[in-house]
């Protein structure tokens, strides 16, 4: 059996956990493509959600033949027959774990943003991944957790080998795998989308679990969806309901609405990477599906602005009536055409836009003429073709802008810092153009 994506597999895999339901668990997502499965058996389960980042330590001539493995709090195991095998002496040793010890602290920083890693000592480890091959990793995970001092370690992961199986289970005291196989050939063949998973993804999963009401069961209390700062809700707008994740933080000055592009929808890792920094900075965020499914899979659609526009125009309207709120724009790619032709229309009230990797030039002249909101461009330096689009576009512009651009990205913004950069740019814009825009408001052009 082929799983649909990693969330499917953690759902699944979460029906094999149950019986950990409402126990003294925590729930850990080694990164990057187990934390999508392990968010699901978190939110099954009722449980915490953490990332463990470990780091093996590989013998310098082969690196591949790891002679430890370590992981946050200065937690390291060391294979001491390996060691002597590859006769390794200490000042390798130091050097190794320098390296992978600073790739970890690096890597946590990013992930965690400053939050403290969830205690696992005397509690139940659930650790996932979205499948095992070697298990290598695997193994090292469930070593450092149980030098974390967890009372139980159970390793969870929708698929793997039967022979890496049962090495594993001399490292945790249980293994769960739906899918056991004699032949495995490659994780990703279980897959029907096994699409990379990004470091935004992470935070953004991550972010979102500390944001989640519990009860004291360890479960989401009832309600929790619909009512609080953080639920997802159905907006109608030109003749569709729209599916939309709504953010309000107390005291937030203004609600911030996505537009994407490319038929993605509110699920883009990305933008939630974005929204999730929003959040921190106290504004409000509107994730939503300007298409549906069937909609998004007619690319004539993803390229119709006109309907993008008026159905982001109408979710405006709505989240300013839900919230009381002026409402901003945040656009990507063709969201971002959409977003500048909703935010030109006649007494739109549009606070300001950002655009990240944006084609304003698919915006009609009138309306890049007639915009008057503060508008940011921000663009990858790498991404020349979309740089050259949005410079012309600004050429139209007469209300204040800026384009910046990003140095070293492509146009997903996925090497590393650049997505981080955008959403500080995307969160100083904002914050700083709370005032209503005027019509007067003199063009200001900076790069």
């Amino acid at each position: 059996m082929r799983y649909d994506d990693r969330r499917a597999a953690g759902r699944l895999l979460a029906e094999a956990l149950e019986e950990w339901r409402g126990q003294d668990v925590v729930v850990l997502g080694l990164p990057r493509g187990g934390m999508p499965v392990a968010a699901e058996v978190a939110r099954h389960l009722g449980a915490p959600l953490d990332v463990l980042v470990v780091r093996k330590l590989g013998v310098p001539r082969q690196p591949e033949w790891g002679f430890g493995a370590i992981g946050e709090h200065g937690v390291r195991v060391l294979n001491q027959d390996v060691i002597s095998e590859a006769g390794l002496d200490s000042a390798e040793q130091d050097a190794v774990e320098r390296a992978e010890r600073a790739e970890l602290d690096r890597r946590v920083h990013e992930y965690r943003q400053g939050r403290a890693a969830l205690p696992v000592a005397g509690r139940v480890a659930v650790v996932v991944d979205d499948g095992v091959a070697t298990g290598a990793t695997a193994e090292a995970a469930c070593r450092v957790v149980r030098g974390q001092g967890a009372s139980r370690v159970v390793l969870a992961v929708p698929v793997g080998p039967t022979h890496s199986m049962a090495r594993l289970r001399r490292a945790a005291d249980e293994v769960v795998c739906p899918q056991p196989l004699r032949a495995l050939g490659s994780v990703g063949a279980w897959y029907r989308n096994f699409a990379q998973t990004s470091d935004a993804e992470v935070t953004y999963l991550l972010a979102e679990a500390a944001r989640a009401p519990r009860s004291s069961a360890g479960q989401s209390p009832e309600g929790a969806s619909s009512s609080g700062p953080s639920r997802d809700v159905l907006i109608p707008a030109a003749g569709a309901r729209l599916g939309a994740h709504l953010v309000v933080p107390d005291g937030a000055p203004a609600a911030v609405a996505f537009a994407h592009g490319s038929g993605s929808g509110r699920h883009s890792p990305r933008n939630r990477y974005v929204a999730s920094a929003l959040n921190r900075a106290g504004l409000a965020t509107l994730l939503l599906d300007l298409l549906s499914d069937d909609e998004a899979h007619d690319r004539h659609n993803v390229f119709d602005i006109f309907l993008l526009a008026r159905r982001l125009h109408a979710a405006s309207l709505w989240l300013r009536s839900e919230t009381g709120l002026p409402v901003a724009y945040f656009g990507a790619s063709t969201g971002a055409a959409a977003a500048l032709e909703a935010a030109a229309l006649s007494r739109s009230g549009i606070r300001s836009v950002v655009s990240r990797g944006g084609r304003p030039d698919l915006a009609t002249p009138a309306a890049l003429t007639r915009l008057r909101a503060p508008t940011l461009l921000v663009v990858g330096s790498r991404d020349t073709q979309v740089l050259s689009l949005n410079r012309l576009a600004a050429d139209r512009m007469h209300c204040e802008h800026r384009i910046a651009v990003v140095p070293g990205a492509t146009h997903l913004f996925e090497e590393h810092g650049t997505l981080t950069t955008v959403a500080e740019l995307a969160r100083d814009w904002f914050t700083a153009h709370l005032d209503r825009p005027t019509a007067g408001t003199s063009p200001r052009r900076s790069q």
